[in-house]
């Protein structure tokens, strides 16, 4: 059997759980605004059926959705160059699904240890889309045949799944139909920190917001939690290596080499021997000039969700053009009278 060649396409989303932080900017959506200029089709995705696995308020996940939008389409994520859509419009994904349900196995779902970190200790309380979450994201993917998925460590395990559903379907209908997609894990801040604790990952959860940058926040804000950002009392080092032991220092580090296009390297050859004192307001004007004209654009959008609503409708459109038949062509090849 002849290997097929897949068109290079990218897929990714965010839940559209509210809040949306720098961590998200950096960790995702920056990587998904480079890659619309490389040799990839993009779709990127509001995933609202996956934010409905716990419960959300209606016109919470209405507005959360639009905001979302906002900031992908701020951020310059071009509705030209890619095509943006909410989860729910292009109903194939949950079709889709519903196959995967059936080719995933039990005991490969109750290894994900996101649902046990999200379930917690009353799993049985848990729903049951939580718990088949992976399978719909194996099916966000697979549904387009995308060949490369930016992902943040903590999905790693989830597009693993989503290759051995795929590598499972292909085999049981003696078929290469689904690509093995491809993680795309890459820049110098893809885990953005808490600015209060280098130890854990900057949350829209946390109780204190000057814990995070919420891409919403002005200039003022910005430059504001950063000031006051955790550091300690010693100089930056040259080099990398001296970073190690020092989280806040390594995470402040780290945005600035992601906002900046550089790595940590060639930022510490430029900073290292400075203190906080005259770092801090280096980053401050840094983080002011690439992420106020984002928060602004947002607030326009927001003004005018119509904007918005057309924008994801035409997406939805021009995405079901690649859904429709690849969800055809699976019916086919399990057996559904068409």
């Amino acid at each position: 059997m002849t290997t097929p060649t897949f068109t290079p396409r990218v897929f990714s989303g965010i839940q559209p759980s509210g809040g949306l932080t720098l961590g998200n900017y950096l960790g995702a959506i920056k990587r998904f605004v480079s890659m619309q200029d490389e040799a990839f089709e993009t779709i990127y995705c509001m995933v609202d059926l996956h934010a409905i696995t716990v419960w959300q308020d209606p016109a919470d996940l209405r507005r959360n959705t639009r905001e979302l939008a906002a900031g992908f389409i701020a951020s310059g994520i071009s509705p030209e160059k890619s095509i943006l859509i909410n989860q729910s419009q292009v109903p194939e994904h949950a079709q889709l699904a519903w196959i995967f349900n059936c080719v995933a196995r039990m005991g490969w779902m109750k290894r994900m240890t996101q649902f046990k970190d999200k379930a917690g200790k009353n799993a049985e309380a848990a729903s049951l889309g939580l718990f088949g979450y992976p399978t719909l994201m194996a099916a966000d993917i697979l549904i387009y045949h995308a060949t490369h998925v930016p992902v943040g460590e903590d999905q790693k395990q989830h597009l693993e799944l989503t290759r051995d559903i795929a590598a499972k379907f292909n085999h049981d209908y003696g078929v290469d139909f689904f690509p093995l997609t491809e993680p795309v894990i890459e820049g110098a801040a893809t885990r953005v920190m808490s600015l209060r604790d280098g130890s854990k990952k900057m949350s829209k959860s946390d109780p204190s917001d000057a814990s995070r940058i919420n891409m919403t926040d002005d200039a003022d804000t910005l430059a504001k939690k950063i000031r006051k950002a955790k550091t300690d009392p010693d100089a930056l080092p040259s080099e990398a290596a001296g970073l190690a032991d020092r989280p806040e220092a390594r995470n402040l580090v780290n945005i600035y080499a992601a906002l900046n296009d550089q790595s940590v390297e060639e930022v510490l050859r430029e900073v290292g021997g400075q203190q906080f004192g005259t770092f801090k307001p280096l980053l401050a004007e840094l983080a002011v000039t690439k992420l106020s004209p984002i928060s602004e654009e947002m607030a326009r959008l927001m003004a005018d969700p119509s904007e918005i609503d057309r924008i994801l409708s035409r997406g939805a459109g021009q995405a079901r053009e690649i859904t429709a038949p690849i969800l055809e062509k699976t019916y086919e090849i399990v057996g559904m009278v068409r």
